[in-house]
Order: structure tokens, then sequence, then C-alpha cells
């Protein structure tokens, strides 16, 4: 085991993927359903985030080699989706989301691209390459595993946030992180664009 490499990855992705960030937006979108539906959508949701990201970064590198897609454009399509549920969080379209049960808001948006986003997913892809031994790519996989045993945690026990705020407080928490999602989404598209200029450059 390569601890040094572990605890790259493991500071890495939680800087990245915010464990603490996830819990109001995670509260906007499932408070509606009851603590015991949060529980499931919350593994349900970490599942979904942790097979995204062992898929690109097993087969990651050759998926967009094969569609010719580039980073900077997974950044960008991340932003823009990113994008949408900020603006459904801020005008309170959430609710339409969280009000049927037949929309799985652990798969999408909060598994991907919420948690599994294209920072994440570039992130594991570079460590992936960077391990040549075994002890190497065992130290990326526990490290991807804690960072999600983590984010399960967070939305976990998010629930006795909510019993704390309530549907108004939850209601200002869910603008908030609608605004700070939408910069986020932002910094991903500009992020985007200065590596397109400087893939054509």
């Amino acid at each position: 085991m390569d601890w040094r490499l572990f605890g790259s990855v493991f500071v890495t992705l939680v800087v990245i993927m915010d464990p603490p960030g996830i819990v109001p937006i995670f509260l906007g979108l499932t408070h509606k359903r009851g603590p015991a539906q949060m529980h499931r959508l919350a593994l349900q949701a970490t599942l979904t985030a942790l097979g995204v990201i062992v898929g690109f970064a097993l087969f990651g590198q050759a998926i967009l080699d094969y569609l010719h897609v580039s980073v900077p454009a997974l950044q960008a399509s991340g932003g823009l989706l990113l994008l949408i549920v900020a603006l459904e969080l801020l005008m309170g379209k959430g609710t339409s989301i969280t009000g049927s049960d037949d929309v799985n808001v652990a798969l999408v948006p909060l598994g991907t691209p919420l948690i599994a986003g294209p920072g994440a997913i570039v992130a594991v892809m570079l460590f992936m390459q960077q391990a040549d031994t075994t002890g190497q790519l065992a130290s990326v996989a526990l490290g991807v595993l804690a960072v999600h045993l983590v984010l399960f945690l967070a939305m976990r026990f998010s629930t006795g946030i909510a019993r704390v705020l309530g549907t108004s407080g939850i209601t200002v928490l869910t603008r908030i992180s609608g605004m700070l999602l939408a910069a986020i989404a932002a910094q991903l598209i500009g992020n985007a664009v200065f590596g397109f200029i400087d893939l054509n450059s």
C-alpha cells in the first residue's frame, strides 16, 4: 500500500466531491420522500457514483478516445447538466422532481453529475494513469471507496438536519445550494472553454 497516494486520492476527491456541500442539495431533492426513502436514496446515489467513477477509472480514457471526446467537452457537458439542476433548485422546481416516485433522483442528478461529476472523473483517471504497481492501484481503489463511504454517511445522517430545519429552513437552504451549484457549473464551463483553447493552440 502507498499511503501517501491513498491520502492524495482521498483529500483530492473529498475536496472535489464535497460531502458537506452535497447535504443541502440532497435534502432539497429528497426531503419530501420520508426518512426511509431518503436513506435508500443515499445508498443508491453513493453506489451510482461509485459505479460511474470505477467505470471511468477502468475504461474512461478508452471510451473518450473511441468517441473522440475531449476532457473539456466532458467538463462542458457536466457543467450544463449541473446548471439545469441549479436553476430548478433556485426556481423551486425541485419539488416536481421529488414529488414523483417515478423519478429516481439518486441516479440523476445525485449519483451523476452531482457526486460523480467531470472533476472527480478526470481526477480518478489521472490517478489511475500514475499508478504503476499493484500497491498503488490498491491505494487509489481504497481512496475512492473511503470517499464514497464519507459521502454516504453525510447523506445518510442528513435526515437529522432535515428534522431540525423543517420545511422552511430546507427551502432557504435549497435556494442557497442552487446558487452555489450554479457557480460550480459556471466554473466547469469556464474551465472547459480554456481547455478547448489550449487544445487548439
